[in-house]
């Protein structure tokens, strides 16, 4: 192959091409603001580019410009469920529309490989949760100046997990007195379930109820199974669940040892993914619109990098019940 073919196209190639100064060539391509270039030069342009293979220099643009057009998102080590996917997928789609690139990171707790806010240079960071101890300083210190959420500022709008508060009040509608809340083993999502316990607590006690026994499970027959029986001796006959796959493994260990759902226990789930749906029976859950939430973080982004108002947090944070066959009121046979 000769060395002409396999050569990086310039915007001196363009200019020389078409006998346009470099200058000209330049503003239209990083799409300077505030030159007098007519529209027809600016399309001779863009056509001669994409003729000719023109691929921006990433490096010596963001040198120029003092952006990469990266937003990194920090992620937990949390299992990469369905509403999580459902969030970053429209959060990448959002900001691309705006033209950034939407990079995923997780770290380790090793740490042993070299964070990718040191790599990328991105414009901001995010984080799904506040960052650890050390973790800020560690990223403006690689020069990100950028954070969400930014320690030293609250952010404008806060997600509070209100979905254990309405599946509580749901058994509790339906007549059910005894409720039991069921958690996830999974160490990684520990946080997540202590928080949405605590919710379903302070739900019961507003309603009058005791504390609601709690056990976390591991997704097999046998931890349902167990929590089942101890929680029937102790009279329950609702149990709210951290999330849709607790619900289905419950549901599961209950039928398989005889129960009726909902007649002897009913269950709610949590995300309604679509297994809620197309399990049988198909389960009472908690919906948020995760497309909605994709594109609320591909907001707050934008917000910092563009100086653009913060956004406004509507239904996109909202959770709602999602009532189907896997709840009904006490006493009722399936």
């Amino acid at each position: 192959m000769s060395q002409a073919s396999t050569r990086r196209v310039t915007a001196a190639d363009i200019a020389r091409s078409l006998g346009l100064s470099r200058a000209t060539v330049g503003f239209v391509l990083n799409d300077t603001p505030g030159q007098t270039i007519s529209a027809a030069t600016r399309t001779r342009v863009l056509d001669e580019a994409k003729r000719l293979g023109y691929r921006p220099h990433i490096a010596a643009r963001a040198l120029a410009s003092g952006r990469t057009r990266i937003v990194l998102l920090v992620l937990p080590d949390w299992p990469l469920d369905f509403k999580l996917r459902r969030n970053i997928e429209e959060a990448s789609l959002a900001l691309d529309e705006a033209g950034y690139a939407l990079i995923t990171y997780t770290p380790h707790p090793t740490g042993q490989a070299r964070p990718l806010w040191e790599t990328l240079q991105p414009d901001v960071v995010m984080s799904m949760t506040p960052f650890g101890p050390g973790v800020a300083d560690s990223i403006r210190a690689s020069g990100v100046a950028r954070l969400i959420p930014d320690p030293a500022e609250p952010m404008a709008e806060e997600y509070s997990e209100d979905g254990p508060v309405l599946q509580v009040r749901h058994l509790f509608d339906l007549g059910h007195r005894s409720i039991a809340f069921a958690g996830s083993a999974d160490p990684r999502i520990a946080d997540l379930v202590a928080v949405r316990r605590r919710r379903a607590n302070e739900a019961a006690e507003s309603l009058g109820l005791e504390l609601l026994p709690s056990t976390d499970l591991d997704l097999t027959d046998a931890s349902a199974g167990a929590a089942i029986r101890q929680w029937r001796a102790a009279g329950a006959t609702a149990i709210a669940a951290y999330n849709d796959d607790v619900a289905a493994t419950l549901v599961g260990a209950g039928i398989r040892a005889g129960l009726s759902i909902p007649g002897d226990l009913s269950v709610v789930g949590h995300d309604d993914t679509p297994l809620a749906s197309m399990f049988e029976p198909r389960l009472s859950t908690i919906s948020m619109d995760s497309v909605g939430l994709g594109r609320y973080l591909a907001a707050l982004a934008l917000s910092a990098v563009e100086d653009r108002p913060l956004p406004s947090a509507g239904p996109e944070l909202q959770v709602e019940l999602v009532a189907r066959a896997s709840t009904a009121p006490l006493g009722k046979r399936a």
